[in-house]
C-alpha cells in the first residue's frame, strides 16, 4: 500500500520548526544516524513480536509535500525559504532493520535511520506511530496464540479499533502474531488474510424467527453457515433450530459448519452444547466462541475443559486492552562531525534510560547443540565479531558481575539493509512468509522465555568495545559538569 497524500504532515510541529532551523543554520545536508526501540516488554510478556516494517517502507519511500501541504505551511508562518526544501524533498537515507515478524526484546535497535538529520527527524513520529502500535498487536496477538495452541482463531476487533488505520494494520499485525483470519473485508483485500464471519443477532431478530433466520442464512452461504445461537436462548432455543436447520439444509447439500457461542458461561454452554449436537448426530458441527475474550479468559476455558473448537479476539486484541501503549522512542546515537559519523549519548539519572550510542549490529547467539537462544549481543557496528566460536563471554551491561560463558556458538545477525539511498533493496517479502517466519523465530526460544506469567528474563548482553564507548561517552559528559 501506498503513502496516501498528506502524510508527510504526520509530523509532530517540533519536528518542523526544528528542521526550519537547520535550514536557516545550514545544517540541513549533516547526517545523523537514529535508532528506534522500546525499554519494557508489555503484557508482562517475555518477548515481543516486530510488526510494521513494510508500512514503515511504503511511509518513507513515498514520502512528498503536495503544494496543498505547502500551503497549509505558509499560513502557520514558515518561511518561503524552508517551504522551497520541502517542495522537493525526498526521503534519501539508508534504513536498517531487523525482520519483519522478528523475536525483540528491550533496548535492541529495532530500526536504525542513516539520513540526513532533516530527513531522520520528519520520519520519527510517523515510524513510532507504526512500530508502537503493529508490534503491540503482533505481541498480543502471539501472547493468545500461545495459549490457544493450534486450535484455530480469528480476529474480529475492527469496530472496537481505534480508527479505520488502526482496524485494518491491527488485522495485518495480529496475523503476524498468529491469528489464521479476520472478520475485516479490507484486510483481506490489502492484505490477502483469510476472511471469516458468521452473522449478527439482528439478523436473526429480523426474521419472525430463529429459524427461519438459520434457514435463509444457510441456504445463501453454503459453504460458510456459522450460526448465532444465544439471541434468545442458547440451550432451549439457539442449539435446538441449529439441529433442526442443520437437518433440513442436509437434505439440500448443505452443511453447518459452526455454531457461535457469545455470551454466558461459555465452559458450560460449550459442554452442553456438544453434548446435544452429538446427541443428535452432529459431531462434525464446530463450536466457536467469542465475547471479550483474551489469553487469560481462554486459559481458563482450556483448563475447564470447555469444548470449543475455535476462537475470535475482537476488543482486548485490537486494542492492546491492558496494555494500550508500546513505548518505543528513536533517539540519536550518532551525528556527523568532519565528515564522519561519531558516537553520541543520551544519559539519564535512571540507568536504563541511558542509551547505547553509535551505529551498532544486532546477533542472536544461538547454542548449536540445542539450536536455541542463549542472549542477543550488541556490538559496535565496525567491529569485527567473529559469526561462530568458543567460550563467549557474555555480561549484563548494568550489573556486570552476571556473568557466563557460551561454550560454543552460532551468531546469526539481526540487522539488513532495507533502504538504500531512499530505495527499497531487498525483495518484497509476503505476509504469509513473515508470518511463518515469526512462527520459527520463536521456536528458537525456551519455554521459560515464552511463559504467560513471570518469564524469564532475556539477556541483551554489550561487547566490551561498546560498554567501554558507552562508559567513556558518559564519563565525558559527567566531566563538564561535575566538580
Amino acid at each position: 500500500m501506498k503513502t496516501p497524500q498528506g502524510r508527510a504532515l504526520h509530523t509532530d510541529l517540533y519536528q518542523l520548526t526544528m528542521m526550519q532551523t537547520y535550514v536557516k543554520q545550514g545544517l540541513h545536508h549533516r547526517r545523523g544516524v537514529f535508532d528506534m526501540f522500546f525499554r519494557e516488554l508489555p503484557f508482562g510478556n517475555g518477548y515481543a513480536v516486530f510488526a510494521g516494517l513494510q508500512h514503515i517502507l511504503d511511509y518513507v519511500t513515498g514520502l512528498e509535500f503536495s503544494p496543498e501541504d505547502l500551503e497549509y505551511l505558509k499560513k502557520k508562518g514558515f518561511s518561503k525559504e524552508f517551504r522551497d526544501y520541502l517542495m522537493d524533498f525526498r526521503f534519501t537515507g539508508d534504513i536498517y532493520s531487523v525482520s519483519e515478524g522478528e523475536i525483540i526484546f528491550p533496548n535492541e535497535p529495532v530500526v536504525t535511520v542513516v539520513a540526513t538529520i532533516m530527513e531522520a527527524m520528519l520520519i520519527e513520529t510517523a515510524l513510532l506511530n507504526i512500530f508502537n502500535h503493529e508490534t503491540l498487536i503482533a505481541t498480543k496477538a502471539s501472547r493468545i496464540k500461545q495459549v490457544v495452541g493450534s486450535k484455530p482463531i480469528a480476529e474480529f476487533g475492527a469496530r472496537r479499533g481505534h480508527g479505520l488505520d488502526a482496524s485494518l494494520y491491527g488485522s495485518r499485525a495480529a496475523y503476524i502474531g498468529g491469528f489464521d483470519g479476520t472478520s475485516l473485508v479490507a484486510a483481506g483485500k490489502a492484505f490477502d488474510i483469510p476472511i471469516v464471519g458468521t452473522m449478527s443477532h439482528a439478523f436473526i431478530q429480523s426474521f419472525p424467527d430463529e429459524l427461519s433466520a438459520f434457514m435463509a442464512y444457510g441456504r445463501e452461504n453454503a459453504g460458510n453457515v456459522v450460526l448465532l445461537v444465544d439471541t434468545y436462548n442458547t440451550l432451549k432455543s439457539g442449539i435446538p433450530n441449529v439441529i433442526a436447520a442443520a437437518g433440513s439444509l442436509a437434505a439440500q447439500g448443505i452443511t453447518v459448519d459452526a455454531v457461535r457461542l457469545d455470551s454466558g458461561d461459555l465452559a458450560y454452554l460449550s459442554k452442553e452444547s456438544r453434548r446435544l449436537l452429538d446427541d443428535a448426530g452432529f459431531r462434525e458441527i464446530k463450536i466457536l466462541a467469542s465475547n471479550d475474550l483474551d489469553e487469560n479468559l481462554i486459559m481458563e476455558l482450556e483448563m475447564q475443559g470447555a469444548q470449543i473448537d475455535r476462537y475470535a479476539v475482537g476488543t482486548k486484541l485490537i486494542t492492546a486492552y491492558d496494555q494500550p501503549a508500546l513505548g518505543g522512542v528513536y533517539k540519536l546515537v550518532g551525528i556527523e562531525q568532519d565528515g564522519e559519523i561519531i558516537p553520541k549519548i543520551k544519559i539519564s539519572d535512571d540507568i536504563k534510560k541511558i542509551v547505547n550510542p553509535g551505529r551498532k549490529q544486532l546477533y542472536r547467539i544461538i547454542n548449536p547443540y540445542t539450536q536455541k537462544a542463549e542472549a542477543d549481543y550488541l556490538t559496535c557496528h565496525d567491529e569485527n565479531f567473529p559469526l561462530s566460536g568458543r567460550n563467549l563471554v557474555l555480561f549484563d551491561p548494568i550489573d556486570i558481575w552476571k556473568r557466563k560463558t557460551v561454550k560454543t556458538y552460532e551468531a546469526i545477525p539481526l540487522h539488513r539493509q532495507v533502504v538504500t539511498k531512499g530505495k527499497p533493496c531487498l525483495p518484497p517479502v509476503s505476509l504469509e512468509e513473515i508470518r511463518s517466519y515469526a512462527a520459527t523465530a520463536l521456536n528458537r526460544f525456551w519455554s521459560e522465555h515464552k511463559r504467560k506469567t513471570n518469564p524469564q528474563d532475556y539477556p541483551l548482553d554489550l561487547s566490551v568495545q561498546l560498554w567501554n564507548t558507552k562508559n567513556q561517552l558518559i564519563s565525558e559528559i559527567r566531566s563538564h559538569y561535575e566538580d
